[in-house]
């Protein structure tokens, strides 16, 4: 247990808000991810443990967002266009969600939020950091029992939003809370036509995936 007291800063996601995923193909758009992180190594940012084993989501306000934070994960800028690999998009999906309620999340946008949890931007900025990263998600969690996810200015596509929700905080019904837009998104980002559709995606960040040899 963190020894001081957290203050968290709210942002309620209005019911009606679309959000945007990229996911594997083989899991439905608003499933929940199972998989939990390793306390010291490999695992997401904000994904649970087997000291708070919380399924999580990630969403974005934005397609390019929701990409972005999805495929240029540790992709260097040594100058000119950013190349990513093909296995990146291979066997997965751009879905569009819609909020059917509101989402209260705690806000780690500005400065001030941070400061309210006692960190600083470098818990979301720094790649090192995802253990302490998760370790403080589990504080929150704790202090603020009615927080149904975060919510932080992407790095890679600033200045918009990412968020992650947790399966615990929406009840025995969590699917009842984001519904799937059909027939928009990307059905298979990895597949000639969501190959170009995404590369379109990128190009104002810069980025591109990469044609994978079988072509």
């Amino acid at each position: 247990m963190i020894k001081d007291r957290l203050d968290p800063r709210f942002k309620v996601v209005p019911a009606g808000t679309e959000l945007w995923r990229v996911h594997k193909s083989k899991y439905g758009p608003v499933q929940f991810n199972p998989t939990l992180a390793d306390l010291h190594l490999g695992g997401g940012r904000f994904e649970g443990t087997v000291l708070d084993p919380y399924r999580s989501l990630y969403v974005a306000d934005s397609a390019l967002t929701a990409v972005a934070e999805s495929v240029l994960r540790s992709v260097p800028w040594t100058g000119g266009r950013r190349k990513i690999p093909y296995v990146s998009v291979h066997g997965r999906t751009l879905s569009v969600l819609r909020t059917t309620r509101e989402l209260t999340l705690v806000s780690l946008i500005e400065e001030k939020d941070l400061a309210a949890v006692l960190q600083t931007a470098n818990l979301l900025d720094d790649e090192r950091s995802y253990p302490m990263a998760r370790r403080w998600t589990s504080e929150i969690r704790a202090q603020a029992p009615d927080a149904m996810g975060l919510v932080w200015q992407s790095r890679r596509n600033r200045p918009e939003h990412s968020m992650v929700l947790f399966h615990d905080r929406f009840g025995d019904c969590h699917c009842d809370a984001l519904e799937v837009l059909p027939g928009r998104g990307i059905a298979d980002l990895g597949s000639p036509e969501g190959f170009e559709e995404v590369n379109a995606l990128l190009d104002p960040l810069r980025a591109e995936v990469s044609k994978p040899v079988t072509w």
